[in-house]
């Protein structure tokens, strides 16, 4: 069994930043594909930014040049930098993580971004 845990989340003012950071712990050999995914309310479930265990990354458009993935594979942990906060970045953040194709998902942290 595989756990994320996700820390970092909290309440910042429009043009702040946050740094997000999920561990996972449990009996890894490897995992493919480490990202952060998003849900504000009323809203599904969306892709913010994924990382491959080579380092290849991908973004969602509405976060490129404000957010950045990176990822420590010897400690099997996935960072998200957000700056230039806007309030349209408010939700609830997931960890995920592809451990050959099955998915992982942690409890959640909150962002909260005011005017």
């Amino acid at each position: 069994q595989v756990q994320l845990v996700e820390s970092g989340g909290g309440l910042v003012q429009t043009g702040g930043s946050l740094r997000l950071s999920c561990a996972a712990s449990g009996t890894i050999r490897r995992i493919n594909v480490m990202g952060w995914y998003r849900q504000a309310p009323g809203k599904q479930r969306e892709l913010v930014a994924i990382i491959t265990s080579v380092g290849s990354t991908n973004y969602a458009d509405s976060v490129k040049g404000r957010f950045t993935i990176s990822r420590d594979n010897a400690k099997n942990t996935v960072h998200l930098q957000m700056n230039s906060l806007k309030s349209e970045d408010t939700a609830i953040y997931y960890c995920n993580a592809n451990i050959f194709g099955d998915n992982y998902w942690g409890q959640g942290t909150q962002v909260t971004v005011s005017s």
